[in-house]
């Protein structure tokens, strides 16, 4: 099975120098759970890869990004042509964050800006069979109105839309499953007082040490949900 995971996030240097990429973060927490999958990662965000044609692949994974839907970013049209194009080829798609709102966005519902701002640290999602579970967040947007293909199978307090799934091969979550406590520590100890607000980083941070998050959190329903949709896309 070939699935691409597309890098949304840009890393800009020197100032995130020796954090992991976004899309080694989802292949190091996905690929255990997918050991004979054959991953490819695009660098979408920082123009080094163009965007893949959906022959180039059996399932899709959309990183977060620190854009919104609404930014005019070159690659954002043709990811939206991307995710039609993968829905009508019948390939599984697996958003994170910014993958999670773009699937909304562009399959007939909305993501926008949230009241809150910037939502950064753990919080409490509680899934359609009233399991609850933490979950690191880093995000200021959130989907607003529902697609009319998808359902919500997870929600948080703040976010009644956590994660979706849709009537199409598709499943999206809001907050970061592939995250682990050390990097989010260290992109805000990079971010603090330059692209995030001390008193927002250092509640976050105190979230972070005090609330343990399970490090393999959805890794088995995602690797189930492409297995699942190997090999049917002509049926």
């Amino acid at each position: 099975m070939k699935i691409a995971i597309l890098d949304l996030t840009r890393h800009p240097q020197p100032l995130l120098a020796g954090l992991q990429r976004a899309s080694d973060q989802i292949l190091d927490w996905l690929s255990p759970a997918l050991s004979d999958a054959d991953f490819t990662i695009y660098d979408i965000a920082e123009a080094v890869d163009p965007m893949p044609l959906p022959d180039a692949f059996d399932g899709l994974i959309l990183s977060g990004s620190e854009l919104g839907v609404y930014d005019d970013a070159p690659w954002i049209p043709s990811l939206r042509q991307l995710l039609i194009a993968t829905k009508q080829a019948r390939k599984p798609i697996f958003g994170i964050c910014f993958g999670h709102q773009i699937m909304a966005d562009t399959f007939g519902g909305k993501a926008e800006k949230a009241k809150g701002g910037n939502v950064i640290g753990v919080r409490d999602f509680t899934d359609d069979q009233g399991h609850r579970f933490p979950a690191y967040v880093w995000h200021q947007d959130q989907v607003t109105e529902l697609p009319p293909e998808a359902s919500v199978i997870a929600t948080a307090s703040y976010c009644p839309m956590a994660v979706l799934r849709y009537d199409f091969p598709a499943l999206s979550v809001q907050y970061h499953p592939e995250f682990s406590a050390d990097f989010l520590m260290g992109l805000l100890k990079r971010g603090r007082n330059h692209f995030v607000d001390a008193v927002v980083a250092d509640a976050a941070w105190g979230e972070i040490s005090n609330k343990p998050v399970d490090g393999h959190l959805n890794c088995h329903q995602v690797a189930v949900f492409f297995l699942d949709h190997q090999g049917k896309q002509s049926q």
